[in-house]
């Protein structure tokens, strides 16, 4: 937790500052709700100015966020209780590069451990884990290893 962006995300379920946290981020060009639990070593790479994330989104431990990604909804035309959507889970090691969005219509989307979506990709379902995902709509391009996920 060695930046700014990174420690006010920790900061903002705390009972007291934590509003106080989440407004700082969203002036950072951070969309992080109070309620999006977080695992330790979350990495907002370069500020992670953009991110934008769903309330019911749940990310892991040492995932690491780039400028410009969503994490939400793909039915934004229908309104909330409409929506079949239940929450995207980001697992532990994801690496979800800039402009990436992952976006779920229903249920729960899952991006499963170690997988990087990359730049610009839009990830439209479930992934594997330890896999490689790009291009719109994202498709299954490589895997890696767990070795490559050491930092």
């Amino acid at each position: 937790m060695n930046d700014l962006p990174t420690m006010l995300a920790y900061l903002r379920r705390k009972p007291l500052i934590g509003r106080l946290a989440y407004y700082a981020l969203k002036l950072l060009g951070v969309e992080l709700p109070r309620r999006v639990p977080i695992g330790p070593g979350l990495e907002l790479a370069h500020g992670a100015f953009g991110l934008v994330v769903h309330s019911k989104a749940h990310i892991g431990a040492r995932v690491k966020l780039y400028p410009g990604v969503t994490i939400g909804r793909s039915d934004i035309y229908r309104p909330a209780d409409a929506s079949r959507f239940e929450s995207i889970h980001i697992e532990d090691d994801v690496i979800l590069a800039p402009g990436c969005k992952v976006l779920c219509k229903e249920g729960v989307l899952t991006v499963g451990r170690g997988t990087v979506v990359g730049a610009n990709a839009v990830l439209l379902q479930s992934t594997g884990e330890w896999e490689i995902w790009a291009g719109i709509p994202a498709r299954k391009i490589g895997e890696r290893s767990p070795e490559e996920s050491e930092r």
